[in-house]
This record gives C-alpha cells, sequence and structure tokens, in this order.
C-alpha cells in the first residue's frame, strides 16, 4: 500500500529565547487565513529558496511510479477535491486518486495534483520575500482532515465538534451554494464524522454549533480583550463566528433570519475584509484579529484572480508601515501568523500524523496535511526555518499564552480537550521557534503588485466561497 513520505516528524522543540518578544507579550495578534495550498505546491518553484526549508520537487503516484511537480498558475481553471474521502485517497493510497472538477471551457493537465505554482512572472513572490524577511514553518498541519467549512471552525474555537460533550466533528463544506451557520436555511445540513471516520454512523445536522471559542476567553478576561473577525459573507463557510449560536444571535429581521447578537454586531465584519486596512491605518486594530479574504483574494483554485500575494503582503505591509498610535507602534507589538486553511488537494511530501485510537481525541478526522505558515513580526530572525510540529491549536494556544487566558475547555477529557489544549499537551503550542530577537529589527516593505490603495478600492466580491 501506498504512503506518503514521513520525514522529521519527531523534531526537537527549541525553548522560547528570554525577551525574544516584546516585554509582557504582543499586544496585537493577527491570524490570516488564506485557502486550500501545500508547501510543496506554494511555494515549489524555488525549493531551496532558503536554506532549511523542506520542499518536494517530484511525488509518488498511486501506482507506483514518481513524477516531477510541474507548473499551474495560482489562479487555475480547475479544483481538486479536498473532502475527507480526497484526504483518505491520498493518504492510503496517492494523490492522483484525487478527484478534481473541471469548469466549462478548463482542460486539466496530466497529473493535476502534482504542481507547483507558476512564479516565472513574480505572482507568488510576495509570499517568498515574506517568508524571506521573517519565519518559516517546515511541519505546519492543518488539524482537521477535510475542507474549508471545519477547518476554520478550527482555527476560531479548536473544534469543529457541534457541542463541547461529543467526539464527533462536523466533517464537510455544506452543498454547494448552501449558506452557512446559524442563520443557514432551515434544510442546510452539514456531515458528521465519528472516532472511526466514519460519516454515515449519524445523520448530518444544522450547520449552527454551541461552545466555547477563543472569542469567548477574551471577552471573558479582565478587563475584556478586543477582537475582530474580518469576513467575505455573513453565511460564508469561511465565517467562522456565524456558525457558533451565541456569538450568531439569530433572529428574523425585516422578514430575514440574520446573525444579530451582540458578539455579531460588535465584533464581527462581515461584507469587508479590506477594513482591516483601514483600522489599521485609523490605530483602530484590536488586539486579535482574524482575517479572512475575498474569493478572489483567497489563492483558492478556480475561484481567485491571483490577487491573494499582494492582498496578504498589503497587510504585512500596513503593519510595517503604520503611524504611531498612541504611546505604540504596531510592528514593535504585533505578530502575524499567515496560513492556509487546507491543502487543496495538492501533493505534499510529509506524512501527517494520524489520531486512529478511538479513545484518542481527534481520532477519526485529525490530523491533516501539510499547509503553509509564514509569522511575521519584529522580533522573528530573517530567513528563520522552523521545524517544530505544529496545527491550528499551536495558533490558538500562542494567543492563549501571550494574553493570560487558559484554555478553551477544561481538558478533563476526550470530549473537552480542544485543539488548543492538545497542542500544549503534545509541545506544538508555544511557537518558541519564531521568536528569537531581543531587540526589534527594522521593518522592510514587501514589494507587491498591488498596493494597500489598490486593496482599499478593490470591487466589492461577487465570488462565493468554495464548495468541495
Amino acid at each position: 500500500m501506498w504512503r506518503i513520505t514521513t520525514t522529521c516528524l519527531a523534531a526537537a522543540l527549541t525553548p522560547q529565547a528570554a525577551g525574544a518578544h516584546p516585554p509582557g507579550g504582543f499586544k496585537h495578534i493577527i491570524v490570516v487565513i488564506q485557502e486550500n495550498r501545500t508547501p510543496d505546491n506554494l511555494f515549489g518553484s524555488n525549493p531551496s529558496f532558503e536554506p532549511g526549508v523542506d520542499i518536494a520537487t517530484s511525488g509518488p503516484t498511486s501506482k507506483g511510479s514518481t513524477v516531477a511537480l510541474t507548473p499551474v498558475a495560482l489562479d487555475g481553471c480547475y479544483d481538486i477535491a479536498h473532502t475527507h474521502a480526497a484526504f483518505e485517497a491520498a493518504y492510503t493510497q496517492g494523490f492522483d486518486r484525487e478527484p478534481f472538477s473541471l469548469p466549462k471551457g478548463c482542460t486539466a493537465p496530466a497529473h493535476p495534483q502534482y504542481k507547483y505554482v507558476d512564479n516565472s512572472t513574480g505572482t507568488v513572490q510576495p509570499y517568498f520575500d515574506i517568508a524571506a524577511a521573517n519565519g518559516f514553518a517546515n511541519r505546519m498541519f492543518q488539524t482537521n482532515q477535510g475542507p474549508s467549512f471545519p477547518a476554520h471552525q478550527f482555527l476560531f474555537g479548536g473544534t469543529s465538534a457541534p457541542s463541547a460533550d461529543t467526539a464527533l466533528f462536523a466533517a464537510e463544506n455544506l452543498p454547494e451554494k448552501t449558506p452557512a451557520g446559524c442563520a443557514a436555511p432551515s434544510s442546510a445540513r452539514v456531515a458528521l464524522i465519528d472516532p472511526l471516520g466514519s460519516e454515515t454512523s449519524h445523520p448530518a445536522i444544522y450547520p449552527c454549533f454551541e461552545h466555547r471559542t477563543l472569542a469567548d476567553l477574551l471577552d471573558a478576561a479582565t478587563p475584556p480583550i478586543g477582537w475582530r473577525y474580518y469576513a467575505p459573507g455573513s453565511d460564508s463557510i469561511w465565517t467562522a463566528p456565524n456558525a457558533i449560536e451565541h456569538i450568531c444571535g439569530p433572529a428574523t429581521v425585516s422578514g430575514t433570519v440574520k446573525c444579530n447578537g451582540a458578539d455579531w454586531m460588535d465584533d464581527v465584519i462581515p461584507n469587508n475584509p479590506a477594513q482591516v486596512l483601514t483600522d489599521i491605518g485609523n490605530c483602530a486594530l484590536q488586539p486579535v484579529s482574524w482575517v479572512i479574504p475575498t474569493g478572489e483574494e483567497s489563492d483558492h483554485a478556480s475561484i481567485n484572480n491571483g490577487s491573494g500575494p499582494s492582498w496578504v503582503a498589503g497587510i504585512v505591509n500596513a503593519i510595517g508601515g503604520a503611524r504611531k498610535c498612541g504611546s505604540e507602534t504596531y510592528w514593535q507589538n504585533t505578530a502575524i501568523f499567515i496560513t492556509w486553511d487546507d491543502w487543496g488537494g495538492w501533493f505534499d511530501h510529509v506524512a501527517p500524523f494520524k489520531v486512529v485510537k478511538p479513545y484518542q481525541w481527534g481520532a477519526g478526522y485529525t490530523y491533516g496535511f501539510r499547509v503553509p505558515l509564514l509569522v511575521v513580526s519584529a522580533y522573528t530572525k530573517p530567513a528563520l526555518v522552523s521545524n517544530q510540529i505544529l496545527d491550528f491549536g499551536s495558533i490558538l494556544a500562542f494567543i492563549e499564552k501571550n494574553f493570560g487566558l487558559g484554555f478553551i475547555g477544561p481538558g478533563t477529557s476526550r470530549y473537552t480537550q480542544y485543539a488548543d489544549y492538545q497542542a500544549t499537551l503534545a509541545g506544538r503550542g508555544d511557537l518558541a521557534d519564531f521568536f528569537t530577537l531581543t531587540t526589534a529589527k527594522p521593518f522592510t516593505a514587501i514589494q507587491a503588485k498591488l498596493s494597500i490603495e489598490d486593496l482599499l478600492h478593490a470591487p466589492t466580491s461577487v465570488v462565493g466561497p468554495d464548495d468541495d
């Protein structure tokens, strides 16, 4: 049976250097979530762009042959399946067993899953430049083995479970063009997966959940710690707070069910991700921000327009070039984590650790393939490459530790141990490798095709989220 090559998954963790971050921790943390890429795919055009990066140039197929990775445009026309079934097919047999969709007029190249993003015109150069100036993770894995809707739940709340007392996870996206969350149509359903990996043992449920999230810890702090969730739409599968009932607060407004809760109205920006750039410029950045792109800026195959690298560079440049806000300078007090929500079906040569024992948390659905992670801060050494084993829970745990919040769940049973707790339990929760400078380095702007002004004045998105 074919399996992916496993490399260095037991990398040693490095203790955090004393003073390698602002005294008292960062005042601001931004989590930027792009879509559907692996390190081999996104950075394969220059697989040795800095010492220590682990990028493959070829991969095995289910038939035992080895194929070289070849270029494809970032805004290519086809999309590869990234459902849980697609994960299992890739993990146990080969990435070529993942199906793919071809819109009308689109032709698939040979070995469509085995590609790297073409950078001959500098399309993804901002990502290389961000990594070269900051930190790159060799071993960042998505927590779940599936697509965007559950992935964003893990990135916001540490789980895609419908409640805190279940071993089930929401496993898939909703059907095509079906709104997500607690204001979705009553007919909306999302599949559940059990600890044995079955999506048929329990019926699909309405996509509205009730459990604590990282945002609840921020709200409960003394004094409360502000947060914002910048998203492309109120009912998008990428807008994680819409599926948490006490945050969404579904209510009928002018005859239509909408999210209308106090947290939603105060903290979620549902239709204008670029507002984060305005807030940075106006010294209104909250302590914790999740930033989700529009479809055009998302890097998602078949729906993006190639502007994703400029979008991410715009956020980094806005922080690095921000004017002094009161007594602080954002660049000296902000950490930016840039990651991708799932593998998108693209080949990656490093196998994730897979939980298979039913009595362990995450059995049947964790962990997924590698996704890129770039870490940006004034205290991150340029061209730093980390071999820490990380997942989405590592980011949540870092935020919790930075602000002294504790964990989302109590951690007393396999049902209440969220990804943040699990990351810390396994030694993946400190992200220590990325903050080694004891004094702030100067900021160097990232060159991009689109400026901050271009991004602020981009047309309103007409592209919906992915549905596979």
